[in-house]
């Protein structure tokens, strides 16, 4: 067959020889036979085909080096003068009009060979139904991703090839134009150089898969040959070799052919690996150029996490798909978790409870292996240790932080990402382990906590339940398997692993009971596949890598594998990761529509209710909400810098006078009246004021322009405003307020600057004019009618009603009150008697009282005497101060004479002016110390506080409660979770 195309193509070659020099001569293309540019021409009988070798490493090849060395004789053709010229410009033309179409015409008959060769290899590619069993089912697969059949009718047929084909009549004119100048050449080159060119295309096209497939076809007739040959051998020595033993040799030779082709996927998935991640650097290399766009991974992510917080109402409930990872506690989740994720990333303890929460585990792929949190913008790389313990550690602070008091296990999720090269896109959940028992130190509702937060997410529709079962204790010592098959009793989203397989097989006495476990009959739950899985020694510092190589290694030397008890496809964390995601997008791709559509429907009746409810209000969130009252409070704290002066001074002087006037009264001017003369008065009145002045009053007047300024930072907050005013605000503002309050401090040095004020105040008795000195008299006056009315009003709860209230409203007095009374009257008798009396009563004035009452028939005690005393002499003191305040009216000329040669004497009109006027300056001083500083100061408080709240979400939660608030929440929320997941959904839709 060989020597007939090789015949075809000489004579292709020789019609092109004799075309090329000006023979016109029609070549149909039926005559063609591409054939001949993979043979040598029969011009050289010495060569004979043969196939070429596989070449692996990578090589340039090109048509034009392998042509034979061949001189050109130039024609001597004269022109003119220049009879000796070398004609090298019209030989270059030549040289390069040949390699044109000698390039155009090899690669067409390169591809058209290459159909033909490809086409008979398949043809003598043995049948490997037999050996299908070895290589893992998902190989087999790609037939169903690769339409090869679609390949192979894109390859170019005759018509296209005729089409491609150069005119040869146009090539035959033009070389005759050319005849005159070029020497012939020899008649097989042009044949030879097609050859050679298709030859070279051969060998570029037999590199890379064609390559692999041919390699792989002669292990596979090597095999075939020595299992042809084992069987002649053992025909021969049938006597003498036992079928058990026959049965091994196979088992073991396919078993080696099964780890070649094992190794031989590796390897291309390596390469394929590296590849995505040089890409994946390349493309993040410029992010900063353009808009970064979100993984399908991370966009489905942020969708739970949205899902997570979002509090189901309407009956809406979160059923998007997550992998959910349950097993009895030290089962080894964790590790088969970190084996997926590549990376020791989890907190590891020996027989302690390490996962104390749900922690959601969002797997893509990366030019870096990192990982971080949803809250937080740091990286941790997970290809350094101390990033690695970093991470561990933080989660373990994350957890026992979520853990409230009394508890042992929380059911807040943890987020976290993991990116790298070559990892499975999916999310997975790791709870926390189940329990038989409550041990020491555990809360008494652990064991119930676990379980309903594992049904919680087990009993999702869409969840895919990875059950980890202990493979190296008893199986009747399980507990999740009931918990599962409870939440899953037909398998349908059940994926069953066997941890710990190593020991599992040293330890279990019959191996046949591990292939009854992976095989689904030892369990009574059903699941969609099972896996066996070796994850390390036991030993928490073992490297990922090393642990792939001791799962590799056990699972080559296993007798389970071995003697078929278990599959290849069931073996491996690397099979189990594959399995998984095709699960996981599986239900994704069946369920997300559905979860929109409900989540749509929602949308629309959250926004008919808010429509019915609140007609004219926007849908402002919490957040929302948050930040108007946030604006009105600061807008209030303003308001206070439009306070007049006048009001500031006005309140503060009242106030002031209120909280020190009965000090004033009691311990300063009552003392000094008692006096026997206006200089002892004088001195009496000065050292009192110099005493309170550097002890109480500073104190007493920044206390009073504190609180002055709280009732006017509360006036303005809790004053509505008319239509305006929202009282949805009204808790948040009062809580700004105490804290505001509870923050503030005054100015520590006021109290050191207006202390000199004010005794330099008191220290002025010079009254200017006439106008002082009668509002002096006023302001005494004030004060004293106010004490004499207490005054009166204590007396008469003492002694009772008087006559006309007895009569008139019927009322009458008590015995204590007939005895104070009966006191009184005998106390008004000795004022009358001695109106210069003393404020204190003598003993012997005592006793007479007392035996003067009894004499009546009203026994009385000394004390009652003398408190009554106190206050009957108080209000005859008071009156006989008033009386002296009206003399006192025209006493400003002997004021001002210092009153010689008269009578008259007002100091005490004097103290009063000195009071008064000290208050003035206070009060102004103050009014200053609010309006420059602590006014401002109070400002930045509030801000501050409000900073603060809005940091808090459960302190908004708290602050800005109703139905109104908790309506516009849910609508936010199911808006945000709608469009996300539309966007998903989109882009789902787009990678298909």
């Amino acid at each position: 067959m060989w020597r007939t195309r090789a015949a075809a193509a000489c004579v292709i070659c020789r019609s092109l020889a004799n075309s090329s020099y000006g023979i016109k001569r029609k070549s149909p293309l039926q005559n063609l036979h591409l054939v001949s540019r993979s043979t040598h021409h029969p011009y050289y009988p010495s060569s004979k085909f043969q196939r070429p070798p596989l070449r692996i490493s990578l090589q340039l090849f090109s048509s034009l080096n392998r042509l034979p060395p061949h001189k050109t004789k130039l024609l001597n053709v004269k022109h003119g003068y220049q009879s000796h010229r070398n004609f090298w410009l019209a030989r270059l033309a030549s040289r390069l009009l040949k390699v044109r179409y000698l390039i155009l015409g090899s690669a067409v008959g390169g591809g058209y060979t290459a159909k033909k060769t490809y086409e008979q290899w398949k043809d003598m590619m043995p049948d490997l139904e037999e050996y299908k069993w070895i290589i893992p089912d998902f190989v087999w697969e790609l037939d169903e991703l690769i339409d090869f059949e679609k390949l192979l009718k894109a390859l170019p047929d005759a018509d296209d090839l005729a089409r491609l084909l150069p005119d040869f009549d146009k090539i035959g004119d033009s070389l005759a134009s050319l005849k005159g100048f070029l020497s012939p050449g020899s008649p097989g080159e042009t044949a030879f150089r097609a050859t050679d060119q298709g030859y070279d295309n051969d060998k570029q096209f037999k590199k890379g898969l064609l390559g692999e497939l041919i390699l792989l076809q002669q292990q596979i007739q090597q095999h075939e040959e020595e299992a042809r040959r084992a069987a002649g051998f053992s025909s021969q020595q049938k006597r003498k070799v036992s079928d058990k033993e026959k049965i091994d040799q196979l088992q073991e030779e396919l078993l080696r052919t099964q780890l070649k082709y094992q190794r031989m996927l590796e390897r291309l998935e390596k390469e394929n690996k590296e590849l995505r991640k040089l890409v994946l650097q390349r493309d993040d290399k410029g992010i900063h150029q353009r808009k970064l766009k979100k993984s399908l991974i991370d966009m489905y992510s942020e969708v739970l996490d949205i899902l997570s917080d979002y509090d189901a109402s309407y009956n809406t409930q979160d059923h998007l798909p997550r992998v959910v990872v349950v097993g009895d506690q030290s089962a080894g989740k964790t590790s088969v978790l970190e084996m997926i994720a590549q990376a020791r990333i989890f907190p590891r303890g020996s027989g302690e409870m390490m996962t104390r929460s749900p922690v959601k585990v969002t797997l893509s792929e990366g030019p870096h292996h990192v990982a971080l949190f949803k809250d937080s913008s740091r990286e941790f790389d997970l290809t350094k240790e101390e990033d690695l313990a970093a991470l561990r550690n933080e989660i373990e602070i994350r957890m026992r932080n979520s853990v409230k008091e009394g508890c042992t296990v929380s059911t807040e999720t943890i987020s976290l990402s993991v990116k790298g090269p070559g990892l499975q896109r999916m999310v997975l959940v790791d709870l926390p382990g189940v329990i038989s028992t409550v041990t020491s130190g555990m809360a008494p509702d652990t064991k119930e906590t676990i379980f309903s937060i594992s049904k919680a997410y087990m009993q999702n529709p869409n969840a895919i339940i990875l059950c980890i079962q202990d493979g190296s204790v008893d199986a009747e010592r399980s507990i999740v398997t009931d918990l599962v098959s409870q939440m899953d009793p037909q398998g349908k989203r059940t994926i069953f692993v066997l941890t710990k397989v190593d020991l599992a097989e040293k330890n279990v006495a019959s191996p046949n009971r591990i292939q009854q476990i992976i095989e689904g009959k030892l369990f009574p739950m059903k699941a969609l596949g099972y896996f066996a899985v070796v994850t390390g020694k036991g030993n928490s510092s073992e490297s990922i890598e090393s642990i792939k190589e001791y799962e590799e290694e056990f699972f080559q030397n296993s007798r389970l594998l071995k003697t078929s008890m278990l599959k290849a496809h069931q073996v491996t964390t690397k099979n189990l990761s594959l399995a998984v995601s095709d699960c996981f997008w599986k239900m994704v791709r069946e369920s997300v529509e559905q979860q929109a559509d409900a989540f749509k429907a929602t949308r629309f009746n959250l926004e008919t209710e808010w429509k019915n409810n609140y007609p004219r209000l926007r849908e402002l969130d919490r957040n929302e909400l948050f930040e108007k009252a946030k604006n009105e409070i600061l807008d209030e704290v303003i308001s206070l810098t439009q306070v007049t002066p006048k009001h500031w001074e006005e309140m503060l002087e009242k106030t002031l006078w209120e909280r020190v006037s009965t000090h004033v009264i009691e311990n300063i001017y009552l003392p000094a009246a008692q006096t026997a003369n206006s200089g002892t008065f004088n001195t009496t009145v000065d050292i009192k004021l110099k005493q309170w002045t550097d002890k109480q009053l500073p104190n007493k007047a920044v206390e009073v322009a504190w609180e002055t300024l709280q009732e006017e930072f509360s006036r303005f907050m809790t004053e509505k405003k008319g239509k305006e005013h929202d009282d949805i605000f009204d808790k948040l503002k009062q809580a700004v307020r105490e804290e505001t309050i509870k923050r503030h401090r005054w100015n520590e040095r006021a109290e050191d600057s207006l202390r000199v004020i004010q005794h330099n105040a008191l220290e002025d008795r010079s009254i200017s004019d006439k106008q002082q000195w009668d509002a002096a008299i006023h302001f005494m006056e004030e004060t004293l009618q106010s004490r004499l009315k207490d005054t009166e009003s204590v007396i008469e709860d003492m002694v009772g009603p008087d006559w006309k209230k007895r009569w008139l409203y019927w009322v009458g007095r008590t015995k204590e009150q007939n005895i104070r009374n009966e006191t009184k009257n005998e106390l008004e008798k000795l004022i009358k008697c001695n109106e210069d009396h003393p404020a204190y009563l003598a003993n012997d004035e005592v006793t007479t009282v007392r035996k003067n009452l009894e004499a009546r028939g009203v026994a009385v005690d000394p004390c009652l005497i003398k408190d009554t005393w106190h206050q009957i002499y108080r209000r005859y003191f008071l009156k006989s101060a008033l009386n002296h305040c009206n003399l006192c009216r025209r006493g400003f000329y002997y004021y001002q004479r210092h009153f010689v040669d008269s009578e008259l004497e007002c100091n005490d009109i004097v103290l009063f002016w000195r009071i008064q006027r000290m208050l003035a300056i206070t009060a102004n001083t103050l009014r200053q110390q609010l309006a420059n500083t602590e006014v401002r100061r109070l400002e930045k408080n509030v801000k501050e506080v409000l900073e603060d709240f809005a940091e808090d979400n459960e302190k908004k939660v708290m602050l800005l409660t109703g139905k109104r608030v908790q309506l516009a929440e849910d609508l936010k929320k199911v808006r945000e979770i709608q469009e996300k997941l539309e966007a998903f959904i989109e882009a789902l839709h787009q990678e298909k």
